[in-house]
C-alpha cells in the first residue's frame, strides 16, 4: 500500500512539474538560507579564530589608557624601558616581554614608495607575535642596543617595492629621513581578523624607531609573552598589581592602563559570531514557515482538482486511510524534494561566498541534517490537512463533482 502511494504521488507531482516546482521553492529558499547562514557564519568564527589566535595564544597586551583606538592613551601616561625589565625579572610564568612603538610612514625603494607601519620593538617582538621568518634573520641584540638601521620586513612591503620573485634580503629601505638594511622577510600571514594587512609592516630595533623616526623613548604598548603551563589569571592579577605600583596609583585610582588578553578575545568574538550566526539562521528559518503555507495552499487546490478522482477512488473501494496517505505523502515528497534542492543550492552558495569573504568553507553536517528534517516535517505538517480534507469526502458528492 505504502509504495502503490508514493507512486502515485510521483505520477501526480510529474504531472503538474512546473507548479510542483514553484510550490516547493519556498521550502529551497528557506532550507538554502538557513544552511548558507550557519554554513557562513561557521567559516567566520573559524576565520576570526584563527587570525586572533595568530598573534600568540599566550600573549597579553598591556596598553595606556581604558580604551582601544585613537586617543586611548589621552591624560594616561606611556610605559618605559624599566618596565620591561621589571615585569621579566619580578613576575614568575612570563617568558618575555617585547616593548612597542609604531608610527605610520612612508617607506621608499628602487624609486618605489608605500604607505605602511613601522614598528619599533626587541627580537621578543616575533615570537611574542608568532612571526617567522621566511629568509634572512632577525636583528640582534647587539644592533637593538646599538640603534642599527637595519630591519625585517612583511610580504606585501616585498610586493609593492621589488616584486614577489625578487628576495629583498640585503637591499636597503629608505624610512622617512634614514636608510636601513634589511636583513630579513617575514612569512605571510594575510589578512587581520578585524581587517589591516598584518603582511604590511617593517620592525626595526626600538631605540633606531625612537631615535631616529619618533625622536624620544615612548613605549604604547607592552607585549608579554606568557608561559601556557601558568595560571593566566593570577599571572594577570600579578601583573596588574605590579604596574599600579610602578605608576603610583592609590587603592581608591582607577587603572590607567588595560591588560588584553588575545585568548580571551578570540573566546569572545567568536562567540559573538555564534550568537550572530545563529541569530540570522533563525530569521532564515522563517522561510520555512512561508513555504509550508504554499505546500499547504497548493494542496488544497490539488484537492478540490481532483475531487471527482477522490470520489471514484472511494466508490471502488479505496479506504480513507489509503487517501489520506496519498495525499500526505504529496506533500512530504514536495517538503523533501524542497530540502535537496535546498542543500544543492546552500552547499553552492556557501562555497561561493567562502570564497569572496576570503573565509573557510566549513562543512556542517547536523546543519544540513537537520534542515532537511524540517523540510520533511513542513511537507507532514502543512500537508495534513489537506490530504485528511480529501478523506473526509463523500464519495457520492466527490462522483457527482463537476
Amino acid at each position: 500500500m505504502l509504495g502503490n502511494a508514493i507512486l502515485l504521488a510521483f505520477r501526480q507531482i510529474w504531472r503538474n512539474p512546473l507548479r510542483s516546482l514553484l510550490t516547493v521553492l519556498g521550502i529551497v529558499i528557506g532550507v538554502a538560507a538557513v544552511i548558507t547562514m550557519v554554513t557562513v557564519g561557521n567559516g567566520a568564527t573559524v576565520a576570526v579564530r584563527e587570525q586572533i589566535e595568530s598573534f600568540g595564544n599566550n600573549q597579553l597586551m598591556l596598553r595606556p589608557g581604558q580604551r582601544m583606538g585613537a586617543g586611548g592613551a589621552q591624560g594616561a601616561p606611556y610605559f618605559k624601558l624599566e618596565d620591561v625589565q621589571a615585569l621579566t625579572t619580578q613576575i614568575a610564568g612570563i617568558d618575555s616581554v617585547a616593548p612597542q612603538i609604531s608610527r605610520a610612514t612612508t617607506v621608499v625603494a628602487e624609486g618605489k614608495n608605500w604607505s605602511t607601519s613601522v614598528v619599533g620593538s626587541t627580537v621578543a617582538y616575533f615570537g611574542a607575535n608568532s612571526r617567522e621568518l621566511e629568509e634572512g634573520r632577525y636583528f640582534e641584540q647587539n644592533e637593538e642596543l646599538a640603534g642599527s638601521s637595519v630591519c625585517v620586513i612583511g610580504n606585501t612591503i616585498r610586493k609593492e617595492l621589488w616584486g614577489s620573485d625578487v628576495s629583498p634580503v640585503g637591499k636597503m629601505l629608505r624610512v622617512k629621513s634614514f636608510s636601513c638594511r634589511v636583513v630579513g622577510l617575514l612569512k605571510e600571514k594575510g589578512t587581520a581578523a578585524m581587517g589591516g594587512d598584518q603582511d604590511d609592516l617593517v620592525v626595526l630595533p626600538f631605540n633606531t624607531v625612537a631615535r631616529r623616526l619618533v625622536g624620544q623613548v615612548r613605549v604604547n604598548t607592552l607585549l608579554v609573552s606568557v608561559n601556557p603551563d601558568s595560571d593566566r589569571e593570577s599571572l594577570k592579577q600579578a601583573i596588574r598589581s605590579l604596574m599600579r605600583e610602578r605608576r603610583s596609583l592609590s587603592d581608591t585610582d582607577a587603572d590607567n592602563f588595560m591588560i588584553l588578553d588575545t585568548a580571551e578575545i578570540a573566546a569572545r568574538v567568536a562567540a559573538t559570531t555564534e550568537i550572530m550566526t545563529t541569530l540570522l539562521g533563525a530569521v532564515a528559518a522563517v522561510s520555512l514557515l512561508v513555504g509550508g503555507i504554499g505546500i499547504m495552499n497548493i494542496m488544497l487546490v490539488s484537492v478540490t482538482e481532483r475531487t471527482r478522482e477522490i470520489g471514484v477512488r472511494l466508490a471502488i473501494g479505496a479506504t480513507a486511510k489509503e487517501v489520506l496517505l496519498q495525499f500526505l505523502i504529496e506533500a512530504v515528497v514536495l517538503g523533501c524534494l524542497g530540502g535537496l534542492l535546498g542543500i544543492v543550492v546552500a552547499l553552492g552558495a556557501a562555497y561561493g561566498l567562502s570564497i569572496v569573504m576570503n573565509v573557510p568553507f566549513v562543512f556542517d553536517l547536523t546543519i544540513n541534517i537537520v534542515s532537511f528534517g524540517f523540510a520533511a516535517l513542513t511537507g507532514i505538517v502543512f500537508g495534513f490537512f489537506p490530504a485528511r480534507n480529501a478523506a473526509r469526502m463523500d464519495p457520492i458528492e466527490a462522483v457527482r463533482h463537476e
